[in-house]
């Protein structure tokens, strides 16, 4: 059995080992304290009615941000974004987690609704997928690709389909799916999220339309940590309820079938509903609250 054991943990760690070093390296330089800017501008627009369309407005917006690693694994990183508001308010933002030649997606169809799907190792081998969660830990949308390590840049491009980004859902629903190419790149200075965007109208027939697309832009400048410490208190004071939070909806993603969710419970979004409950709730009490939302 010995002989056996040895060459399984070999093999294992030849696996593990035959991950490029400067990927993770590169994931993990996302954490920190930054200082954010935003900028979004709709650049080409086909609409079929050009008289009465309106297209969104050019957005600068900024913004001072604490990005904590809360998962450190040799197959996973996981980064968890807390922004500063005002007077040291903090805002559970997005989290993203990055994981090795992972084989399960959740494709977004356009209709609050994720199709489960997996692919072959072979289709991803030496990749890594990026799964970008809402404030709320409910997906939004998931890539996977090579980090590229050449001619002195690191980046990771992907392109997949998302829900609407809050910017756009709350200013306006003539489309349902924003397919956006992501191209994360780390720069001297700390890291840049490129982004190019269609803005698709999808039926329910499948068939799907182009009505505009968009240019983003944010870049993140690393700053003195200690200019996120208001986070940092209120994450460490609040991790334990998301750590609830993000199991019940992994018990979720592990059934490994199709998830549709709804939009509202009662006239409110399921992230207003999980900042009611104390920061001590029961797994119980948060894992109700999300079976609401849950259609199938």
């Amino acid at each position: 059995m010995k002989p056996l054991f040895l060459g399984l943990a070999l093999g294992l760690t030849s696996f593990v080992s035959a991950q490029n070093p400067q990927d993770a390296k590169a994931i993990q330089s996302m954490c920190g304290c930054y200082e954010i800017k935003f900028n979004f501008a709709e650049t080409f627009a086909y609409p079929k009615d050009s008289v009465s369309y309106k297209p969104s407005p050019v957005k600068h917006e900024t913004a001072l941000e604490w990005a904590v690693l809360i998962e450190d694994q040799p197959r996973k990183k996981s980064i968890q974004h807390l922004l500063i508001v005002g007077r040291g308010m903090i805002v559970k933002h997005w989290r993203q987690d990055w994981t090795f030649e992972n084989q399960r997606f959740y494709t977004y169809n356009g209709f609050n609704d994720w199709t489960f799907k997996t692919v072959p190792a072979q289709s991803v081998k030496g990749q890594w997928t990026q799964s970008v969660f809402e404030v709320d830990d409910k997906p939004r949308y998931t890539g996977s690709a090579s980090w590229i390590h050449v001619d002195g840049r690191d980046f990771w491009q992907n392109t997949t389909d998302a829900p609407l980004p809050r910017r756009e859902y709350t200013q306006r629903s003539d489309y349902n799916i924003t397919r956006r190419l992501n191209t994360v790149e780390l720069t001297p200075y700390g890291w840049v999220h490129n982004q190019d965007n269609d803005k698709i109208i999808k039926e329910t027939s499948g068939e799907t339309y182009v009505l505009a697309q968009e240019k983003g832009y944010n870049t993140y400048t690393k700053v003195d940590d200690s200019r996120c410490e208001a986070a940092q208190k209120w994450w460490n004071e609040h991790q334990g309820f998301w750590k609830k939070v993000r199991a019940k909806w992994d018990a979720e993603y592990a059934k490994n079938k199709d998830l549709k969710l709804r939009p509202e419970v009662e006239g409110k979004p399921l992230h207003v509903h999980l900042q009611a409950l104390k920061p001590d709730a029961k797994q119980e009490e948060i894992n109700t609250i999300i079976d609401r939302f849950i259609i199938s």
